[in-house]
């Protein structure tokens, strides 16, 4: 069986041009060689897996050529010499490097020296280096290589010329995959690719490790969802799936949808990231000037940019801040799975137009779902718009039934003015908040064709008693400002109806809030239903109503001019 090569080694560059996503540093390495203008100590720092050793080794057999094209086949083993400072981090080591480098080179122009995880060296081994490489010989060439630039001491920095090596960005990654999966005769779809370039993290030697992994899964076929299940990431339809589902304000669902993630071994903090990163590219989607930041295949480039067009972008931006939040609430929090439910929930009820939302983190109320399928929903508000229209239907035999009750020998017998006391529930409840609706239709109802409803003749005397009684029942609700207002002034029995007088306006508008629940009161209980509430409001009567300090200093320095001198000689405020 012949030996496998891996792809990071079968398909390590070989020339400059073989290097991706580092065209700044190689072209700046070609032209110094060009311009004999090489510094004898090099620095190249970045992340692990993007080239720094690579390049360190095509420049080492670069300087040896004379300007000819690099043979493959020549290494260069006696001009090159790699030490390992993760294992040789010693003086003695150190010692050792510094008394070969006084030998001048057999063959070629220059002895290159590459150690790589230099800052592992101990600092006497520093301290030691740091004379040889301040000043070496003519033939000797120094290639430092670090992941972590900061634990170098700055004397052995500032003797050496720094290169940065940066991340290698996902389309640059992804499209070298699709040069090797030609090469390599694999069919690999360019969203499966992607998937690997994004989970290599900006590492391309870790992206071939991930690609030699797939490809052993699934063979000469590279799809998505083989990708991301050999992977163990979420796929993007995860994501769409959620968002569908907070879209459509369904809580159950999006919650049942994320118990199945968290079965398949997912982290919630992982799912809560990605999904606030779905909310950015979906944001970045609703514009074609920013659609250049969307880092996609272009089969997921079309799902996002149909999934945009459905997500309001007020509801995106909520979404990215709640998602965010959770994010960085997740590693603190006690009930980790319960603050990404909460959040999931809240999410769902950005769009939901059902009710007032009074407060930030709304949720919809759970009776929206108890024990209803979508379709058994369906059926019972069929079934309730079906008994609202039969009740209209029958609606004009009340009134014979009301005629009925109010000349019966038992309301005569009853005295009391105030009606029967029912279970009253909480302005807070969802009792409360479903009954408003029907309530209010209810008084629209009574207002409107009462042509037909009785309209019994009443003495101002009867009128005023359930007046009277209806401030009685105020004060023991506890109500006391409407029934102080009710208490203002008599009202009087004219023509028109009951005319009611107010000293100012400001009364006259919180009367009428509470007008069409005591004007059905009044029409019940004296069975007349033509019964109309005339509010005006007297200026003269205004006047004489002193509400602010100013207005009743007025009225005391009417009376007693002196009380001026007083205030000025004193300095009083009012």
């Amino acid at each position: 069986m012949e030996q496998f090569i891996v792809s990071a080694r079968k398909y390590r560059p070989q020339t400059f041009n073989d290097v991706v996503g580092q065209q700044a540093i190689t072209n700046t390495l070609e032209n110094a060689i060009k311009n004999n203008h090489l510094a004898q100590a090099l620095l190249f720092t970045g992340p692990r897996g993007v080239g720094k050793t690579t390049c360190a080794r095509i420049l080492a057999k670069r300087i040896n050529q004379d300007g000819k094209e690099i043979d493959p086949k020549e290494d260069f083993a006696f001009n090159i010499f790699e030490l390992d400072a993760a294992s040789n981090n010693s003086v003695d080591d150190i010692r050792s490097l510094t008394d070969q480098v006084r030998i001048p080179p057999q063959t070629g122009n220059y002895k290159v020296y590459i150690i790589d995880e230099v800052h592992m060296l101990s600092q006497a081994a520093f301290n030691a280096f740091l004379k040889t490489l301040e000043e070496p010989p003519a033939h000797a060439i120094f290639i430092l290589a670090t992941t972590e630039k900061h634990k170098i001491i700055p004397t052995i920095l500032s003797r050496c010329q720094i290169f940065d090596f940066k991340r290698i960005n996902v389309i640059d990654a992804k499209n070298y995959l699709k040069e090797i999966s030609t090469q390599e005769g694999i069919d690999a779809d360019d969203d499966a690719l992607h998937v690997i370039a994004q989970k290599a993290d900006g590492a391309m030697r870790d992206a071939l490790s991930i690609f030699d992994r797939v490809v052993s899964f699934s063979g000469t076929k590279l799809t998505r969802q083989a990708v991301a299940e050999n992977l163990n990431v979420l796929d993007y339809d995860s994501y769409f799936k959620t968002t569908d589902l907070l879209l459509e304000n369904n809580i159950p669902e999006a919650l049942i949808n994320f118990n199945e993630i968290l079965g398949k071994g997912f982290d919630g903090h992982h799912y809560i990231s990605g999904l606030a990163s779905h909310f950015r590219d979906l944001l970045v989607a609703k514009d074609k000037s920013t659609l250049d930041l969307l880092e996609v295949g272009d089969t997921a480039k079309k799902q996002y940019l149909e999934q945009a067009i459905k997500a309001p972008m007020s509801f995106l931006i909520s979404a990215i801040d709640m998602a965010n939040d959770c994010d960085l609430k997740y590693r603190t929090s006690k009930n980790q799975r319960l603050l990404v439910e909460l959040t999931l929930m809240q999410l769902a009820s950005i769009t939901f137009d059902g009710e007032k939302k009074k407060f930030k983190n709304f949720i919809i109320p759970s009776i929206n779902f108890i024990g209803l399928s979508k379709k058994e929903k369906n059926q019972e508000e069929r079934t309730v718009e079906a008994s609202k229209r039969e009740t209209r239907e029958n609606k004009s035999i009340e009134p014979t039934k009301a005629v009925v009750s109010a000349k019966s020998p038992e309301k005569t017998t009853n005295n009391s003015l105030a009606p029967r006391e029912r279970r009253r529930s909480s302005a807070l409840s969802l009792n409360s908040i479903h009954k408003k609706p029907v309530v209010k239709k209810s008084i629209v109802e009574t207002t409107e064709n009462r042509e037909d409803l009785p309209k019994d003749l009443y003495t101002e005397a009867q009128f005023l008693e359930l007046w009277d009684g209806y401030i009685k029942r105020l004060n023991k609700n506890g109500e006391k400002i409407m029934a102080s207002i009710m208490n203002a002034n008599r009202p009087k029995q004219v023509e028109k109806g009951i005319e009611i007088v107010f000293p100012n306006s400001m009364m006259e508008a919180e009367f009428n809030k509470m007008k069409p629940k005591l004007l059905r009161f009044i029409r019940e209980k004296l069975n007349n239903y033509n019964i109309e509430f005339i509010c005006i409001v007297n200026e003269e009567n205004e006047k004489k109503f002193a509400y602010t300090p100013q207005e009743k200093y007025n009225k005391l320095l009417e009376k007693n001019k002196a009380l001026a001198k007083l205030k000025n000689t004193f300095k009083l405020d009012l």
